[in-house]
């Protein structure tokens, strides 16, 4: 760089100005030409843009004319249907009441033809109360005449006549309807002794029952005298954990093969059974395997009470029992009378309450259900103190049963008055399930004997005369010298004979204890 520096001269400076100026001229027309071009180009593009924006402005605008249009065209259809719709209802309107107006103008014709007709006939009737004015007026003329001529003839006033009258119509009467009243009172009795028979033969035709006992007897089979050491148990432990876990009395005596389960309830009794079935054939016999089964058939003989209990109350065609009376129901199955299953006793009760019912014309479904439940009270009488008819009313009571049923349910021996027709059907049937052939088995010795039993327990008191057994036991009637007991003492005897019976005598369901005390004055007039 220094030898071209030291070859530039003075002279050369107007050149070189010349050319730094020709440069910028040269710089500001190129930036110039530029700055033109890149402003044509943004018209352009601008342009571009406002063609573009009026376009889709144009777009919109159409699209907005056509959806006005469409939203028009559907308003304007629904107005038409709607418009429609009020025309037709304003055309159903306008054709009810042109109806109704027809049926007016009718009635109004007719009531005018009515009002015709009524005033016609109240001229009639004036017309006829003037005629029968006319006639009254004749007869009493008539009758003061006859009057006059008997009371002339007779020679009587008229009170005595009246009273004479009077006297001989009474005794006419009274020889009429006496003579009517036996009449009727014959035909009655006749009448419902032989309609009582009907009703009676009707229902035990219609009902056939097979006549079955059940034996209240429990015991089992055991094959070897082996096992019945093992139910007995080194030292007894076995028998005593199974009386313990079943609440009943094992006996284990000298008979071969057999083993007796003895309790007051038959519940227990087939719980127990069932189990030693079990224990017998399993072979494993311990107080622990003995409560496993023990408690396994106590749940599967509550599962059978309620099965029993259903179809029970399925066979009566009884609806509507709480589940508490199905168990009770059910527990009947395994409860016995003289041999008769009380269950089996109960449906056939209500079959033949509702056939009597039928023939009387009284309501059968009431008539079944309180013959179905009237030895309800049998299920827990040996629990619950008292007589199975009361227990069975008061637990009847709880689950809201008509009055009729708990009639029936606490009369049906008798305890109670009865207050409904019902009692006294469930009554007759109950006696007629009872006394049927095959119904109940006791020999005629068995039977005699415990009544027999029944008076000497109540002729064994002191001031006691006479003891009659009645109802089929089911009553022992006392008669005691009133001269050796007084009041208080005849209450205290009837208590005592009872506890008495309670405690030396088996008999079904209760026995009632009535004691008389009568005082007799007699003399006589010379």
């Amino acid at each position: 760089m220094e030898p071209a520096l030291a070859e530039f001269t003075m002279g050369d400076l107007p050149l070189l100005c010349l050319a730094f100026v020709g440069g910028i001229a040269a710089a500001y027309g190129v930036l110039h030409l530029l700055g033109k071009s890149k402003l044509a180009e943004g018209e352009k593009k601008a342009e571009q843009l406002v063609k573009e924006a009026t376009a889709k402005g144009d777009a919109l605008v159409k699209a907005a004319e056509v959806d006005a249009r469409a939203e028009f065209i559907n308003r304007r259809e629904e107005l038409d249907t709607e418009t429609n719709r009020v025309r037709e209802e304003l055309k159903e309107q306008e054709k009810r009441l042109a109806k109704r107006e027809d049926n007016l103008e009718k009635k109004l014709d007719t009531l005018g033809s009515k009002e015709k007709a009524l005033e016609n006939q109240s001229k009639e009737l004036a017309e006829r109360k003037t005629a029968l004015g006319v006639k009254e007026e004749a007869l009493d003329a008539v009758l003061h005449q006859q009057r006059d001529t008997l009371l002339r003839i007779t020679d009587m006033s008229p009170d005595e006549a009246k009273q004479l009258l009077l006297t001989r119509l009474e005794r006419e009467v009274e020889q009429e309807a006496a003579a009517l009243v036996a009449k009727m009172l014959n035909e009655a009795r006749e009448e419902a002794e032989d309609k009582a028979r009907d009703i009676v033969i009707t229902a035990i035709q219609r009902y056939a029952a097979e006549h079955t006992c059940d034996s209240t007897v429990s015991t089992l089979d055991i094959p070897s005298d082996e096992m019945k050491g093992r139910v007995i148990g080194r030292e007894g432990r076995n028998i005593r954990a199974f009386e313990r876990a079943t609440g009943v009395d094992l006996i284990v005596d000298d008979t071969p093969g057999v083993v007796v389960v003895s309790a007051f309830d038959p519940v227990r009794r087939e719980v127990a059974r069932l189990s030693l079935e079990k224990l017998i054939q399993d072979g494993r016999i311990h107080p622990a395997r003995i409560e496993e089964v023990v408690e396994e058939y106590r749940k599967e003989v509550n599962r059978r009470i309620m099965e029993a209990g259903k179809k029970g109350s399925l066979e009566a065609n009884v609806g509507g029992l709480h589940k508490k009376q199905v168990d009770l129901l059910g527990r009947l199955s395994y409860r016995t009378s003289y041999g008769q299953n009380v269950l089996r006793h109960s449906i056939e009760v209500a079959y033949l309450c509702q056939v009597m019912a039928d023939e009387l014309r009284l309501d059968g479904t009431l008539a079944r259900r309180a013959g179905l439940l009237h030895d309800i009270g049998k299920a827990v009488d040996h629990e619950v103190e008292g007589g199975h008819p009361a227990i069975g009313a008061d637990i009847c009571k709880r689950f809201n049963e008509p009055e009729e049923v708990l009639n029936a349910i606490a009369g049906h021996h008798g305890d109670i008055e009865a207050t409904s027709v019902y009692t006294l059907l469930v009554m007759a049937a109950d006696a007629i399930s009872a006394a049927r052939p095959g119904g109940r088995r006791e020999s005629l010795e068995r039977y005699i004997k415990r009544l027999e039993a029944l008076e000497e327990v109540a002729t064994s008191f002191d001031g006691v005369r006479n003891a009659y057994a009645i109802q089929a036991g089911r009553e022992v009637r006392v008669i005691v010298d009133a001269h050796r007991v007084d009041d208080k003492g005849a209450v205290k005897i009837a208590r005592d004979i009872a506890k008495r019976i309670e405690e030396e005598m088996t008999y079904p369901g209760e026995v009632k204890v009535t004691l008389l005390r009568e005082v007799r004055a007699v003399e006589y007039a010379r």
